[in-house]
């Protein structure tokens, strides 16, 4: 007879732990994201129907022109139509989609001119945990702290001196430190 009590209790047990264990909602990854390397500056925002989904672009770049002078594009894109667009402006995430604690999606890796499964979890206020993957198997991770808007620093400088601050600098050679695999940075290398 005590036996018989064992399902009952199971289904209860079972019940109540479903509601207590459920998978809490993603944290809103919204903001703009210096990258691990400081290369590049991602705004992340809400889109899609209902702002269900998360999706980011380029908005500033540590290195935005290329070594001619001109702005940086997508010139590794393998559509010939795209290889003029300005990275800066470019859509990296697009549509990542809430999936247990994280954003879950792809991003595009400009450097590269490839699409790499991406999850974007915040495990702080100021950090963003970013695992790119190729295959799901082959996976990098890199951490991206939040920073002020573009917007908000720009008025944050006074005008008098923006000029001597914007003077561009000599470039400097240097070589590429070891990085997490590419499927994590989605900007050209300068």
């Amino acid at each position: 007879m005590r036996f018989a009590r064992l399902p009952v209790l199971f289904s209860v047990l079972a019940a109540s732990l479903g509601t207590t264990a459920a998978v809490a909602a993603p944290k809103d990854p919204s903001g703009t994201w210096l990258t691990e390397d400081g290369r590049a500056k991602i705004r992340i925002d809400r889109c899609g129907p209902n702002a269900a989904h998360a999706c980011g672009k380029v908005v500033w770049l540590k290195s935005p022109n290329s070594p001619a002078g001109t702005p940086r594009t997508d010139i590794k894109n393998p559509d010939p139509t795209k290889r003029g667009r300005p990275v800066i402006g470019l859509t990296l995430l697009d549509k990542l989609a809430p999936e247990d604690e994280k954003f879950s999606g792809e991003i595009y890796n400009a450097e590269e001119g490839k699409m790499y499964q991406v999850s974007l979890e915040r495990e702080r206020e100021a950090e963003l945990s970013v695992q790119g993957c190729l295959l799901k198997v082959l996976c990098g991770s890199q951490t991206w702290t939040r920073v002020p808007d573009v917007n908000q620093q720009a008025a944050m400088v006074p005008a008098s001196e923006a000029p001597a601050s914007a003077a561009p600098k000599p470039a400097k050679a240097a070589s590429k430190p070891a990085s997490a695999p590419k499927a994590a940075s989605a900007v050209p290398e300068p």
